[in-house]
């Protein structure tokens, strides 16, 4: 097995290329235009200026001195510019050999030099006040795919959530259900929508009357003081959230290493708080609340830690929270999956965290609004789509498609293939979008079996599936390479190869959005490929060649599908 990248072709290079070392020359390889037939390309400008030579007559030379490796078919020098086309046998051998391993190729062959991290990935850290929405749908996408990818690099990787079950926002709810629930349990409802309605209920009240937001600063109180019907009544609407959560969780095959609540992290964080109060960067405002002086050595704005009356904030178990993360699981990274809302909050935060003597990595993976075609979402106003009411709705157009294709499919076979594809609709559409962009989910439109979509590429994975049924012939290594050099092949043989490098900075700049838009653009390679070779032939050579290229092909969609954590369908 051999790694094809732009380090390996770099260190070829550096055999030629005296003036820079192998990460510079790295550095300068590009990727080169679609219609560009090499998979690498090295612009010799920057080397002009030792040679003292033009450009192009660099690259000539350069050509002429390096001696053809096995893993290219071509090196060409171009104006100013030298390619590289990786060798056809290498790329398919690699992927057919490595199977579901070929994103990770480079840590198999060089596993002595690889060192996992301990990874700790916090999401979604819902308020325990309302149900999971299409927010925390983006939220919970984002960690779990980040989560998959890590693990699928070799790191070990622990999913945490923190679920904010104190507060003022909880006490909003908790005031409301005491004034007006009328000691009602959920039944028909499920029991975090019940919840739910309580906190959109005070708010609707709380319009007409400003004295209730003096009561739920008062129940805050009493729940700090340990009033025991003030508990009570947390306990039982908190049970209630955390049900329904759990229930949603399972929707999303979500599940975590460990579950942290605020109800049991804010006085550890009060107590580090108090212990720096003094030290120069902790102080108290006129009114007693304490704050972090943060604007001469960070340039940012002060922080409130703790409440002039006393009262814990967001800030105050987070404190905390990282400490306790860290002896849980001994971590090399924690990342935190919150929206851009809070940017400013976590520059805090780590401010904050670094001026007490907590200098560990820590990584804000910052995603932003996501809002339908009618517009933004608001909670307090109950315009907010659930997470359950998107998933029934998507559940509910997939089997519209699916009997609308297939009318004669069994029932059962018809809501398997429903439930797939919903889901796969869900998640891709969510997570092709920069995780640093808003965008509007439009859900008739992320189930088409066209455009950038879910279906699209499961529909591929399953044409390709046809064709195999449809073929007699063995696929195998065994063919004649020099057999796919139509354009369409080398294409997408050159889109192959770029595979575990997509995967390498996915992992490394948690920029999920690369797998999606990557699957997209090698499907449409393929479709092209597609509706110009055909498959199957009289030439049952060319056949069984173009047979292995579709396979490797297959294997990478089903990888990158698996990593998105979407199962993949082999009829549509």
């Amino acid at each position: 097995m051999r790694i094809i990248d732009k380090k390996i072709v770099a260190e070829y290079l550096k055999t030629s290329v005296k003036n820079f070392s192998v990460e510079e020359l790295e550095s300068l390889i590009e990727i080169p235009p679609q219609n560009i037939n090499y998979s690498y390309a090295f612009p010799v400008y920057r080397l002009a200026k030792f040679e003292k030579k033009s450009p192009n007559l660099i690259a000539k030379e350069l050509k002429e001195n390096l001696v053809l490796p096995d893993f290219l078919d071509k090196v060409e020098a171009k104006g100013p510019y030298l390619n590289f086309r990786v060798n056809t046998y290498t790329v398919l051998n690699n992927i057919y050999e490595s199977k579901q391993d070929y994103g990770k190729i480079r840590e198999l062959v060089e596993k002595n030099k690889f060192t996992p991290l301990r990874i700790v990935i916090e999401y979604p850290a819902p308020n325990t006040n309302k149900p999971l929405h299409l927010g925390h749908v983006r939220n919970m996408l984002l960690g779990n795919s980040l989560s998959q990818i890590l693990k699928y690099k070799g790191h070990q990787v622990f999913q945490v959530n923190l679920n904010n079950d104190r507060g003022i926002h909880i006490c909003k709810s908790m005031l409301a259900y005491k004034k007006w629930g009328n000691n009602e349990a959920p039944k028909e409802k499920k029991s975090d929508h019940f919840v739910g309605e309580y906190y959109i209920k005070f708010s609707q009240e709380a319009e007409k009357n400003d004295k209730l937001n003096e009561e739920a600063a008062s129940m805050l109180k009493l729940w700090e003081q340990n009033d025991p019907d003030t508990r009570a009544l947390w306990k039982k609407m908190n049970t209630w959230a955390l049900d329904g959560f759990k229930e949603t969780y399972r929707k999303f095959d979500i599940s975590f290493d460990k579950e942290y609540y605020e109800s049991n992290l804010y006085k550890e964080g009060k107590e580090i708080i108090l212990d720096n109060l003094g030290k120069g960067f902790l102080n108290k405002t006129e009114d007693g609340a304490v704050y972090a002086n943060l604007k001469e050595t960070f340039n940012l704005p002060n922080k409130i830690l703790l409440r002039s009356d006393g009262t814990s904030i967001y800030i105050t178990q987070d404190i905390y929270l990282a400490y306790l993360k860290k002896e849980d699981f001994k971590y090399d990274e924690s990342i935190y999956v919150v929206g851009n809302e809070q940017d400013l909050y976590f520059k805090q935060l780590f401010a904050v965290l670094e001026r007490i003597g907590f200098k560990e990595q820590k990584y804000h993976l910052s995603y932003g609004m996501i809002s339908l075609p009618e517009g933004k979402m608001k909670s307090r106003e109950g315009t907010v789509v659930d997470a359950d009411d998107i998933i029934e709705e998507m559940n509910y157009l997939a089997y519209e498609e699916v009997h609308k294709r297939y009318p004669k499919l069994p029932e059962k076979e018809k809501a398997r293939r429903a439930k797939i594809l919903s889901m796969s609709a869900l998640r891709f559409f969510i997570l092709k979008f920069n995780p640093r962009s808003d965008f509007i989910f439009n859900p008739k439109e992320s189930i088409s079996f066209e455009g950038e979509t879910g279906p699209y590429i499961q529909y591929c994975y399953a044409r390709i599936e046809s064709i195999f049924n449809k073929s007699k012939e063995k696929i195998d290594l065994n063919i004649n390479f020099e057999l796919l050099s139509h354009e369409k092949e080398l294409i997408l043989i050159k889109q192959l190869n770029y595979f575990p490098e997509v995967i390498e900075t996915t992992a490394t700049s948690y920029g999920i959005h690369l797998l999606p838009q990557y699957l997209l653009s090698l499907c449409q390679d393929f479709n092209s490929f597609y509706a110009s070779c055909q498959v199957i032939s009289e030439n049952k050579e060319l056949e069984r060649a173009r047979l292995l290229l579709i396979k490797c092909v297959q294997i990478i969609i089903k990888i990158g599908l698996n990593l998105l954590g979407i199962e993949t369908l082999e009829e549509m």
